[in-house]
């Protein structure tokens, strides 16, 4: 049996912002949520495999499974958790206060939930799109020609691009401003300024990436750096020294979230309901992404972890026999781990050959 092996598309979402990340090799994924949990949004559905991506909306959460589909939890008044059929095909997520987008390969984007403000109506032509992003009332979504297109909510400017629109390679969104990256490493914004989240900083070059708040942004410098401005209340613009190593970057509502190259999370900002106390073991993590007042990130199960307990260790060897005697059995016992995590000589099989590359890692080798 077979196991396809995909590149993750990384939401982060402020509530969202999208960023192409690999998966470590021969690893399998999960979700790991933490912060405020009314509603279940931190309670991932299992079996908490085989995710690619991850997305936090307000009250919701999102994650995109390898296969293509959806699964979302979490608060549903609007049906921002009721997937569109078919579901399939899907290569990004993204989620909003009270909707949700979906990016299909065909390059069109779903969208369902709350839309009062037209946030879930894409303009016409629907097709072409490479990046999306929402929040509290509008949506986004970046074109492969380097053009943004924005819809919902438009109060205060934040569906206005600035021109010329062209050149971008990302997108995110805050409650009422919006945020591009430019291929030139430059940032452009629109919409709401009251606290400062559109007041780009200088020198407004050398960005990576870069994340929308509630009223705060983030860029992500080339150096792997943070730079964050905009409403300060919560201490959500006072990235944590060193400020160094960072790969990719999120925002929450008044929280900001940085994954290091180390694969750990750095969390800074409100953290009344949690969602900045990273749960242990804080590694081997390779996508993070903020909820409104909760926190996800996708962590890579390294091959060995047969108990998926973020550590290879001798209580990994009864499960990794279990292993050996079938999928049925080994996922019957644990079924929030995937099988395929006896892996351990990433040929695609789960066989006896793999037994002395367990053995190799097991011990360190």
């Amino acid at each position: 049996m077979r196991r396809t092996r995909r590149a993750i598309e990384a939401t982060a979402c402020g509530l969202l912002f999208a960023l192409l990340m690999p998966a470590a090799a021969g690893a399998d994924n999960e979700i790991v949520a933490w912060g405020y949990n009314e509603d279940g949004r931190c309670d991932v559905p299992a079996p908490n495999t085989d995710f690619v991506a991850v997305a936090g909306g307000g009250g919701h959460s999102l994650g995109l499974k390898s296969d293509g589909s959806i699964v979302a939890w979490g608060y549903n008044e609007f049906g921002q958790c009721d997937v569109s059929d078919p579901n399939t095909d899907f290569v990004a997520v993204a989620g909003g206060f009270g909707h949700s987008l979906g990016l299909k390969s065909d390059g069109s984007i779903v969208a369902w939930g709350w839309n009062d403000y037209g946030q879930c109506d894409v303009p016409a032509p629907n097709t072409d799109f490479v990046a999306l992003a929402a929040d509290y009332m509008h949506s986004l979504g970046l074109k492969s020609d380097g053009s943004i297109v924005a819809w919902g909510d438009n109060e205060f400017g934040q569906c206005n691009v600035p021109a010329p629109n062209t050149d971008f390679v990302a997108v995110t969104a805050g409650y009422f401003h919006s945020l591009g990256l430019k291929a030139d490493g430059s940032i452009v914004s629109c919409g709401y300024n009251g606290n400062g989240q559109s007041n780009l900083p200088t020198p407004n070059t050398d960005f990576v990436g870069v994340a929308a708040g509630g009223l705060h942004s983030l860029g992500l410098k080339s150096d792997g750096s943070i730079v964050a401005w905009g409403n300060n209340g919560y201490g959500q613009c006072d990235v944590p020294a060193p400020n160094a190593d960072f790969v990719a970057l999120a925002a929450g509502g008044v929280h900001s979230l940085g994954l290091k190259a180390d694969g750990s999370i750095v969390a800074w900002g409100r953290s009344l309901e949690g969602q900045c106390d990273v749960p242990a073991p804080n590694t081997d993590f390779v996508a993070v992404t903020g909820g409104e007042a909760h926190s996800l990130g996708l962590k890579a199960t390294p091959p060995g972890d047969l108990d998926c307990d973020g550590d290879i260790d001798f209580d990994d060897i009864d499960p990794f026999v279990l292993a050996l005697t079938g999928q049925t059995a080994y996922e019957a016992a644990y079924p929030n781990c995937d099988w395929f995590n006896a892996d351990c000589d990433g040929n695609g099989y789960v066989d006896f050959d793999d037994i002395d590359a367990f053995v190799a890692i097991l011990s360190g080798g």
